[in-house]
């Protein structure tokens, strides 16, 4: 049975969230008077509808096509729901009695009326609040209005207040984000969890529609196309078809979850990169919710859910399972951060790019040291910055390691929002509100000096050409530098600089036939060349500056060699619009930088196939093979298979390197190719000046393109529309598929928390080194043939050809525990020197595959532990590198350090995270990883302490001292129920 959304729509609004009578949720609620809007507001919320009544909803308050306001809609919905008076009335009765109702104020609209009532800082006349950094701002707000002293107490306000003081100390506290940001990678595993969660609420004897979202949950499914067809005009077209024939069940299966869960909104594939329409369109800076205005402020799982910080609004990445529990009212508890001041001066050299910018900031904050913190950005150089270059920065903020690069609202910040096409009303009391709530900068002004933990600067005027590479995204490589840097890279011993090809080796020429002719390639040639990903697609100067140096370069004769697979993937239709009325699109085109669809693509490992006989001759001849991608990762094994050296670049550059050929290049002193006239072309003779972008992008970039494309989305596309969504709201689970599966999360889960686990002569699966990614633990990418996943899939009747990728399947835990350590670049110093996803099985000898090791200790009842260095689980925030490691019997993790989102996720999934103590790791202490593990850590909760030391011995008589890395009291009460997941589901359960 199939429902019609007119039924739908009146169920939503009909029907009232069981949550909402529950107390943590009511206190939510009460304590902002509604900070997000009850779930019978906005119904349940998804672009997959064809109705006109349906998409006339609002969703936020920037309507860009005359969407009726809050207060309307509550009129026209009161006629199927008589509740509602009652609810509203309940909301403001509680307002009245909020512990700060003493500075619940109105805001006054200059011609009179008013925008609504807000939480002012200025009433509380505290002076320590002038001194305190933007973003800390953010978070005390939350805090006042979400305080009923329960979930949010006056104590967790006075920690805020008091920042200077208490932030060295490491306090904990609350905080409640307006809404949530999913993509489908991450995305499909969530809806999964919320399905499964609601069977556990069903089989415990409690009502399964608890597990609903309380806040906004927007999903853009933007990570499943893949570069199967480049260079065709035809590329997008052919690429969604694949991508709907691959994925199909999948998205049938977000659709469903659009309409089985209430407040969710999926954006169908082909509408653009989830954090770029975050930027240009689900934005809102400041909600007006039911009269009440507070900041907007997001978590999401994708780790560049930073992006948004360039906007002015407070948000980060956090793991699948965090966000899940933030959808379902659970404050989110987190350690009030240091905030790095970082001031910007003067202004950037022609020529010099927002990616050359971005990626030198990268660098000083890696070498500061910024994990866990925030980071500001202030000073004059902040007038020069567009909102798109200052987005650029903040996107990369998981590569720099801080929790936030926030840039504060200011003239630039209001100026992009009306060019997007949010309205004058909106924009008036988006400055309206943060003026009067002290959280607006405007540099026409003096300022006042703000307290930050420590400070940094860096003046513009030394920011050069540059790339990073070859293995990492901050080690930055100054262009002029770049082609000693290379071969110091061959020279070099394997590493993150390092390929170890012999001299004799280095000048190997390598020769194939490419349809028919004559082709030969060597160490450094490039064969990918991708302008894609949120981080560059997003601004227009770099990607306009692309398209001018392919007109140059199409003008003097040059051309890309045909075998470079070449590609353009938008973040949005904005871009493709642009670029067509610049004239630019037609030059891309001639280069090989046809559009091949609006997702992340290469940036991802979505590079789809090479051509074969490139990819024979790069293996026959142990060829290091290069991609220049105008990305932000470029782990090794994450961009393409074939590919060793990966670097991130930007636009233009992506195409000056694909007109080279090569990265073993002198821009200076070397020239890209010859011109038709027979004469040498160098780098500065296609690069265009700072002036000739601007002046493209002042004629090219218009309102009206932010508008119609964004109305165009919101009615999806055939493909999408036609898919069938089934009426249950639990979830009809099909053992045969090999796209979403049942999770074992909850099997045999009681009402009783299971208290902490022990670990006693466990066995280490994987003794790593430092910087093990999140693309080791778990791969988004190909799914080898000789693999355990593969294995699985064959077994089930799946051809090879329709494996698709480990992040589209993601939905099924068998296939992603058998991904897990996967990546084919592993390095486990069990297997001395050879790399693969292989480990040694301790007790017999043998060398096993990762999955079959693990699956042969947990059937012998055996415990695991994993021995890692520094900044273990860095990359993205791939809740499936916490989830995998459980499934596969992990228990824990002993490493130099983690990087925060895989910490929190590791702990989310009952699983211990131990640090090293400083100086030591696990060759100083002489382990080599064939000793068995007992960790000494108490069996009562009440016994553990965030931060403790604990001692771990070995069997052959080693001991040493660890910390405990529960960060939290939060945190510890999750281990004592194994889990964030059954932590929730107990608690709801008992309301």
């Amino acid at each position: 049975m199939y429902k019609t959304t007119s039924s739908s729509l009146l169920r939503a609004a009909s029907s009232r969230s069981p949550l909402l009578s529950s107390r943590s949720s009511l206190t939510q609620s009460s304590a902002s008077a509604s900070p997000s809007p009850p779930s019978s507001l906005l119904g349940r919320r998804s672009f997959a509808t064809s109705s006109p009544a349906f998409r006339s909803l609002p969703r936020w308050s920037h309507c860009l096509h005359s969407r009726p306001s809050p207060f309307r809609l509550s009129s026209q919905i009161r006629a199927v729901s008589p509740g509602l008076d009652r609810l509203e009335r309940n909301f403001s009765s509680m307002a009245s009695e909020h512990p700060f109702k003493g500075i619940f104020t109105t805001l006054p609209k200059p011609g009179g009326g008013e925008f609504g009532k807000f939480y002012s800082l200025p009433a509380l006349n505290d002076p320590r609040i002038d001194k305190l950094p933007y973003s800390i701002r953010i978070l005390l707000e939350s805090a006042i209005r979400n305080c009923d002293n329960f979930q949010v107490t006056k104590e967790d306000v006075e920690k805020i207040i008091d920042w200077e003081k208490t932030a060295p100390k490491q306090v904990e506290i609350p905080f409640k984000p307006a809404r949530v940001l999913l993509q489908d990678f991450t995305g499909v595993p969530a809806v999964v969890d919320l399905a499964c969660m609601r069977d556990a609420m069903n089989k415990l004897g409690s009502d399964s529609n608890k597990i609903n979202p309380l806040v906004p949950v927007d999903l853009v499914i933007d990570h499943s196309v893949q570069v199967d067809v480049a260079r065709s005009e035809n590329a997008v077209q052919a690429n969604m078809e694949l991508e709907f024939q691959r994925n199909k069940e999948r998205f049938a299966f977000l659709k469903w979850g659009s309409t089985a869960f209430q407040n969710m909104l999926v954006v169908p594939p082909g509408s653009g990169i989830v954090h770029q329409v975050n930027l240009e369109y689900l934005g809102r800076v400041v909600f007006n919710t039911q009269g009440v205005l507070y900041p907007d402020s997001v978590v999401g799982t994708d780790s560049h859910t930073t992006m948004i910080d360039g906007l002015g609004v407070a948000g980060w990445g956090v793991g699948g399972i965090e966000a899940e529990a933030t959808m379902l009212g659970q404050p989110m508890s987190m350690v009030l951060p240091g905030v790095v001041g970082f001031k910007l001066s003067g202004k950037m050299r022609n020529g010099v790019t927002a990616t050359d910018l971005v990626l030198t900031v990268t660098q000083i904050l890696r070498k500061h040291g910024v994990v866990g913190k925030f980071v500001e950005f202030y000073g004059d150089g902040m007038s020069g910055l567009s909102l798109a270059d200052r987005a650029t920065i903040a996107n990369m903020s998981p590569e720099y390691g801080a929790t936030m690069g926030f840039f504060p609202v200011d003239h630039v910040t209001l100026q992009y929002l009306k060019l997007t096409g949010r309205s004058d009303e909106t924009v008036a009391m988006i400055e309206a509100y943060l003026r009067a709530n002290n959280m607006f900068v405007d540099y026409n002004e003096p300022q006042q000096d703000r307290a930050y933990s420590s400070y940094l600067e860096l003046n513009l005027d030394n920011v050069e050409p540059c790339i990073s590479g070859p293995k990492r995204p901050h080690d930055r490589v100054p262009l002029k530098e770049m082609k000693a840097d290379w071969n110091s890279c061959l020279d070099s011993k394997v590493g993150f600089k390092g390929f170890a090809i012999p001299k004799e080796a280095q000048e190997k020429v390598a020769n194939f036939s490419f349809n028919g002719k004559p082709a030969e390639i060597t160490h450094g040639s490039v064969v990918i060349a991708a302008i894609t990903s949120c981080t560059n697609t997003s601004n227009p100067s770099v990607m306009l500056g692309a398209g001018l140096v392919a007109k140059k370069a199409c003008d003097l004769g040059l051309q890309v060699k045909p075998w470079i697979k070449t590609s353009l993937a938008p973040g949005s239709g904005v871009v493709t619009k642009y670029l067509l009325k610049s004239g630019l699109q037609e030059y891309l085109n001639q280069q090989g930088f046809n559009i091949v669809g609006y997702g992340c693509t290469t940036c991802i490992g979505n590079s789809g196939e090479i051509n074969e006989s490139v990819g024979a001759a790069i293996t026959e001849n142990d060829i290091v093979a290069a991609a220049v991608l105008s990305g932000n990762r470029n782990f090794e094994g994450r961009v393409h298979p074939l590919t060793r050296a990966n670097y991130l670049a930007s636009p233009p550059l992506v195409v000056a390197y694909a007109l080279a050929g090569t990265v073993n290049i002198d821009f200076e002193t070397e020239p890209i190719g010859t011109g038709k006239n027979g004469k040498d072309v160098f780098l500065r003779d296609i690069w265009p000046t700072t002036e000739e972008i601007a002046e493209v992008v002042q004629s090219s970039v218009l309102p009206d393109m932010f508008r119609a494309t964004y109305e165009s989305i919101t009615k999806g596309n055939p493909m999408w529309n036609e898919l069938s969504v089934p009426e249950n709201t639990l979830y009809s689970w099909d053992p045969k598929s090999t796209y979403i599966h049942e999770p074992p999360y909850f099997k045999d889960m009681t009402m009783e928390p299971p208290g902490p686990h022990s670990v006693n002569d466990a066995y280490c699966l994987l003794n790593f080194g430092d910087s093990i990614t999140t693309d080791h633990i778990s791969p988004a990418g190909n799914i080898q043939k000789d693999s355990p996943a593969a294995k699985y899939l064959m077994e089930r009747g799946v051809d090879r050809k329709d494996f698709n990728s480990y992040g589209s399947r993601r939905g099924n835990d068998e296939i992603m525990a058998r991904g897990t350590f996967a990546n084919i670049r592993i390095v486990n110093k069990l297997m001395n020197g050879e790399v693969g996803p292989k480990t040694v099985h301790i007790p017999s000898g043998e060398k096993l595959s990762v999955f079959d090791a693990a699956m042969r200790y947990k059937s012998s009842g055996e415990d695991t532990i994993i021995l890692a260095g520094a900044e273990y689980g860095s990359g993205s925030s791939r809740d499936w590198a916490a989830k995998g490691p459980m499934l596969q019997g992990v228990k824990a993790v002993i490493a130099k350090s983690f990087e925060r989102i895989h910490r929190s996720n590791l702990v989310g999934m009952g699983i211990i995270p131990l640090c090293f103590k400083s100086g030591e790791d696990a060759d100083t202490l002489g382990l080599t990883g064939h000793e068995r593990y007992t960790i000494h850590l108490p069996t009562d909760i009440s016994e553990i302490r965030p931060g403790q030391d604990v001692t771990v011995t070995t069997d052959n008589g080693k001991s040493f001292t660890c910390t405990v890395r529960f960060d939290t009291e939060v945190e510890l009460a999750y281990f004592n129920h194994g889990g964030i997941l059954p932590y929730v589901i107990r608690n709801l359960s008992k309301q």
